[in-house]
């Protein structure tokens, strides 16, 4: 018997510990920026001074935290939409393409904001990603972001991409977009897109799931107070429950190959879990990876483990092929 096998058990669990440790406290100025602009556990973040504030932060983080090394970043407009490509500055796909759609809640994210996932994307991937700043609550309602990201989908359409050719990616907000627009698609005659990828989606409007209260205290980004806040900003007298507001309560039969990946400490957990569940039931080949300890939109931070989490990304679109 190996007597000095259970000390090195230990010494390994304490190392672990220690870098994980280390890596929170290297994390946290970033995560008080996050939680500050992508956030408010206030119902009263719609005003406009707020939104500046929390719009405005956004593309500066995105600024700071893009990872920009290898990769080209090119500003256009599609009509009055603004756009941009993010793409391998070597060996990139020319035939495939990622349509990607920015959190914040539909009232606040920009370009700059989508800078940091689509370049992450773009990376680990080597697809080209288009991203769109699509129109913001609470003056622009549902259905204006629809409307752009059926735009920016239709001038792919236009580029030559055929939907087989196009992944559909989102993060929260942009998670319940993705979504939505692949629901629309269906609902028009239309082909769907090859597989969608989905960080954090808020995919229940309603606010149902038991997350939202069983991780209450263990979110460290969300909040239910902002949750409604933003839904009332963004969906208005409109029924919650309707699957252009709450994909979750949509029909998916026919949907593509989904992956979602969800942080164990957000309260949309249960979002994420509920529509893996209704995937499967409709057919969908998904698969769900919940990550223990992290919170939402975890693959925004420069850190260990969000860089696993996209090199997963990675993984599952090259096996889709």
């Amino acid at each position: 018997m190996d007597e000095q096998a259970p000390k090195r058990m230990k010494l390994i669990r304490r190392t672990a510990e220690q870098r994980q440790a280390a890596e929170a406290q290297r994390l946290a100025p970033m995560m008080r920026a996050l939680k500050a602009i992508h956030s408010s556990a206030s119902p009263y973040t719609m005003s406009p001074e707020d939104l500046d504030r929390q719009r405005r932060g956004q593309e500066l983080l995105g600024r700071l935290a893009a990872p920009t090394a290898g990769m080209s970043w090119e500003p256009f407009s599609i009509g009055s939409l603004p756009a941009a490509w993010a793409r391998p500055l070597q060996g990139y796909n020319h035939h495939r393409a990622i349509l990607y759609c920015h959190g914040g809640g539909y009232t606040s994210g920009n370009l700059g904001y989508s800078r940091i996932l689509a370049a992450k994307l773009a990376h680990v991937t080597g697809y080209p990603v288009l991203s769109f700043e699509y129109r913001l609550a609470p003056e622009h309602p549902f259905p204006a972001a629809l409307e752009d990201a059926l735009k920016a989908w239709d001038y792919l359409m236009y580029l030559g991409y055929g939907a087989r050719d196009v992944t559909l990616a989102g993060d929260s907000a942009g998670g319940n977009l993705a979504l939505v627009l692949t629901h629309r698609l269906k609902a028009g005659g239309r082909r769907l897109p090859a597989r969608l990828i989905l960080m954090s989606p808020w995919t229940d409007m309603t606010a149902s799931g038991k997350s939202y209260q069983e991780k209450a205290e263990l979110d460290p980004m969300l909040t239910l107070d902002y949750i409604q806040a933003v839904r009332a900003a963004y969906a208005g007298d409109q029924d919650p429950a309707s699957p252009d507001l709450s994909p979750l309560f949509g029909d998916f039969t026919a949907f593509p190959p989904t992956l979602i990946q969800v942080g164990s400490h957000e309260i949309l957990l249960s979002d994420s879990v509920r529509l893996r569940d209704r995937m499967l039931q409709a057919g969908v080949p998904c698969r769900l990876e919940v990550w223990s300890e992290l919170w939402h939109v975890f693959q925004m931070f420069p850190s260990r483990r969000a860089t696993e989490a996209m090199e997963g990304i990675g993984r599952f679109l090259l096996a889709q092929l």
